[in-house]
């Protein structure tokens, strides 16, 4: 038996040492996803892309690093953020008394409503 081989068996012999190396566990890309894109969304998309001189994918990558995500308002925070609306409108009418009538006048409803926006900022920082 010679020790020859021939080019296709040394090709295999071989096949894990050539070429790249394989990556550690955590830097492997296992996971795709897919992403639907409007026109104007997909073009802007790959023209920033470009423009900083990457890919597509890592440009995706470092958006979504770099990116804050808010959690939305909750149902307490909702009622607040109404509660203060209300108020505001409430001092534009007040406001429009007081020009109209004297600011004298409007005293005692100016003060009634600042403690009800003192109580309810004071309420929200209680509930966080």
């Amino acid at each position: 038996m010679t020790n020859k081989l021939s080019k296709a068996e040394i090709l295999r012999k071989n096949r894990n040492n050539n070429g790249r190396p394989r990556l550690p566990l955590a830097q492997k890309r296992d996971f795709r996803m897919s992403v639907k894109f409007t026109g104007d969304e997909y073009f802007a998309l790959q023209e920033k892309a470009r423009l900083a001189g990457i890919s597509v994918s890592e440009f995706v990558r470092a958006a979504m690093q770099k990116c804050e995500v808010r959690e939305r308002i909750k149902a307490p925070q909702l009622k607040h953020l109404l509660q203060l609306t209300g108020m505001a409108n409430n001092l534009n009418q007040i406001a429009r008394q007081a020009n109209a009538a004297g600011y004298l006048s409007v005293k005692r409803d100016c003060e009634t409503i600042a403690k009800s926006i003192d109580e309810l900022l004071n309420s929200i920082e209680n509930d966080g």
